[in-house]
Order: C-alpha cells, then structure tokens, then sequence
C-alpha cells in the first residue's frame, strides 16, 4: 500500500502512448526499476524508485521491469509488467507486495507477468525487434559511482543480443518529462501545499536559541502528518554564516539572535518534488539591512518569474536576470560601476555575490529531466531562485518559487507561502 492517495492510471497509459509516438517502428524498450542500496551488515537504504520506470508505469515496488513493444506479434506483447512474485513469508517479513491485479490497476497494463520469468519472455519476444531501447541516466550534474540495476541489465543485454541497434531511451524522456500533465501538475502542487504547512508551522517554532535540526524535525513531523515521506532533497537549514555555503546540509549550529536563516526545504508528495527557500529572522525582526538585502533578491525573484514564459531561451532569461542582479547588488553597495565596467562576459560581476543558476527543471526529480538548450514551453515547471551570499556580513538571502508555464505566462505554485518580509514577521511575532 502507498504511503500517497492512488494516482488515476490514465497519466501512465498516456505516458506510454506518448513515449510509443517517439521510437522507430520494430522498437522494443526495457526499463528497470532501482536497486535497494546496502549500508552495512544487513542494513539497507529506503527504496527510491527509478523516475523513468516510475512515470511509464506507476509502479513504485523494487524488481520491477517495465517493455513496451508497440510491434509486438502478439497484442498482449505491446507492454508488458514484471513484478516481484509475492508469498506468505514475503507478507509476514517484509509486508504485502503488489499481486498481478494490483500491478495491472496501477499501471493500466493487462499482461503482468513475476520478475523471475522475464529473462525467458524477452528471449520470445526480441528477435521480433529491429532496435532496442535502452535506458541511462543522462542527467548533466550526475556523479554516480555505483553501478545500477538498469546498467547491469544494460551490460547484459548488449552481450547477449549483439546484432541489434540499440538507441537511448533518454533523449524521448527528456522531451516527454518536461512537459507536466494536469495530473502531475497538481501533484507537484500537493507537495507545494504540503511544503507551505510546514513553513507556516516553524515560523511560529523558531526563536532565538533553537538549534537548526530542530527546524528540520519541524518540517519532518509537518510533512509526514500529509502523507509524504519526507524531504524532497537533503533539507539546508542554515542560520548566519551557513547561509553563504551553497550545499549546506550540517544542520548541527544554534540559531542566534539577529541571524538569518536560510530554509532551503521542501517536501516531496507521490514521488513529486516541490523545492522551496525562505529566510527568515532568529529573532522575528529583519534589521534594516537585511531587509535591504532580502527585498532586492525578492525583486529580482519576481522580475525573473515573469520572464518565465513560452518561448523564452535559457540564455537569454540567464542574461536578463544577471543584468537585474547587477542593478541591485550596485544599489546595495557590494559592487562598484567601476567593477561592473570591467567585467569579462564569460566572468560577470555579480557572480561573486550570486554564483548559481537561477532556475531549474522540476518534476520527479528535484532537478528533474529536460534540455536547457531547447526554448521554454507551456507545462513546463522550473524553479526560480535568486541569492546574494554576503559572507563579510554573516548574511545569504535566497528566495525560490516553483513555476508552472502556461500558454500565455506564468502561475506561482507557491503563491499562498508568505514570503514579504511584513508577512514573515507578523506570524513569527503573533
């Protein structure tokens, strides 16, 4: 049983449909779900399901394999399911597994067959096939060093059938996953929503004094009371002069009084991931230059959002929005016009106050899948997120929305979380 309400089949029948109109005809495609990753002695990690075989099929149990066989010779052939063979030990160890029923009404595919017989399927089914698609993880900012089930099988595969032509399943599901449907949209909204409880709730916890993991236990308790199983990335939750290191995950200082905090956590919700940053003050007050600083980012976070359109290219939404960080880090004195001046293009000013990017894809993956090179288009969600980290001062200010294209602009899924400056510290002081 999922932890999350059951997700109508018809996203993954659609989904497959969708993935069917991009291969070449006699096309077989084979994907696998995860492994579940040892620790030490018996101990192991939480399952995390592989995204790609998570959007075709819905299904979000280990040992699962997932072939979609459009040319098939026989129809039952077209997609076919494998999943773990369930039994009473199984039940009484480890809890009740997906039976072929179950599978077949997550997915919408009526042929499941257990994973034990998958080998003796594919071995009917692949000389029927002209091109084999095979699945990688193609995501730039990868740094994997551990082999995965689905490069295992990949390995195999390829040995055993040498004399096919094998294509990359990837490059379709880069295009296909940065689109949302409806349905995933309101996914990623639930999880904004269940991210806005939890925000609303440590803004009436922090004070001066707490520890940083006792905000992250907030948001913890917060999030799992709305059936999510957590954080949707490792939560940064970094008071004063930890808001300056970008990945700061420590957790492990005091709150001061007068400090900042920068909350860079959000929930996850049905395998969907919301990514939200907030800063808000120890003591329920912003000082004037805090505020100062806070309310240029927050400029240049909204400025940036309505630049998130259709059509709109990553290179030129980088430059629109380097050009507004440099207006406003000259108005807070960081940056001089003599500086500004001098700046090489491939190395601008502002970078030394603001060195990240501004947006990403968001989705299944929190930096989910999606081609930076192709222009924005409608369905698409990305993150917006501009920072200026001061370190001099003890001060990095973030702020981060989740951004859904439409056909004619924008819609803020983060709309109804407080983030002016007045909001915050009404509630942190009520």
């Amino acid at each position: 049983m999922s932890r999350y309400q059951k997700i109508p089949s018809q996203l993954f029948i659609q989904n497959r449909k969708n993935f069917k109109e991009h291969i070449k005809p006699g096309s077989i495609a084979i994907f696998f779900s995860n492994d579940i990753m040892p620790t030490n002695a018996d101990g192991a990690m939480g399952f995390k399901q592989n995204s790609d075989l998570l959007y075709l099929s819905g299904i979000d149990q280990e040992e699962t394999i997932l072939i979609i066989f459009p040319d098939a010779k026989d129809n039952k052939h077209k997609e076919i399911l494998f999943v773990r063979e369930t039994n009473e030990t199984i039940a009484i160890w480890e809890g009740e597994k997906l039976n072929q029923q179950k599978a077949s009404e997550i997915s919408g595919i009526s042929t499941i067959y257990w994973t034990h017989q998958f080998e003796q399927i594919l071995k009917t089914l692949i000389y029927q096939a002209e091109h084999i698609y095979l699945n990688t993880n193609e995501h730039l900012r990868k740094y994997i060093e551990t082999e995965t089930a689905q490069d295992r099988w990949n390995k195999k595969i390829m040995q055993q059938y040498p004399l096919h032509k094998y294509k990359r399943s990837a490059p379709v599901l880069f295009k296909l996953r940065a689109i949302k449907s409806a349905i995933e949209v309101e996914l990623i909204q639930h999880a904004c929503n269940i991210t806005e409880k939890g925000f609303r709730r440590i803004l009436q916890f922090v004070q001066a004094g707490v520890q940083e993991y006792q905000i992250e236990a907030e948001l913890t308790h917060e999030f799992m009371q709305h059936r999510s199983r957590g954080f949707a990335y490792s939560p940064i939750i970094a008071s004063g002069k930890n808001a300056c290191i970008l990945h700061y995950t420590e957790n492990n200082q005091v709150c001061k009084n007068g400090d900042v905090i920068l909350i860079d956590a959000a929930a996850e919700y049905a395998n969907y991931a919301s990514d939200m940053t907030r800063c808000i003050p120890v003591n329920g007050r912003f000082t004037k230059r805090q505020k100062e600083v806070y309310n240029s980012v927050l400029f240049v976070l909204k400025e940036a959002t309505k630049l998130l359109r259709p059509k709109m290219t990553f290179e030129k939404y980088n430059q629109e929005v380097g050009k507004m960080m440099t207006e406003e880090l000259l108005k807070l004195k960081l940056l001089t016009k003599k500086e500004v001046k001098a700046q090489m293009p491939e190395n601008p000013a502002y970078k030394k106050y603001f060195m990240h990017g501004t947006s990403h894809f968001l989705g299944l993956d929190v930096h989910d899948v999606g081609f930076f090179y192709e222009p924005m288009q409608a369905g698409m969600v990305f993150t917006c997120e501009p920072g200026v980290y001061i370190p001099q001062e003890n001060l990095g200010i973030r702020l981060e929305d989740n951004i859904l294209i439409t056909q004619n602009g924008q819609l803020n899924l983060m709309q109804n979380i407080p983030i002016e400056t007045g909001e915050i510290e009404e509630i942190m002081n009520s």
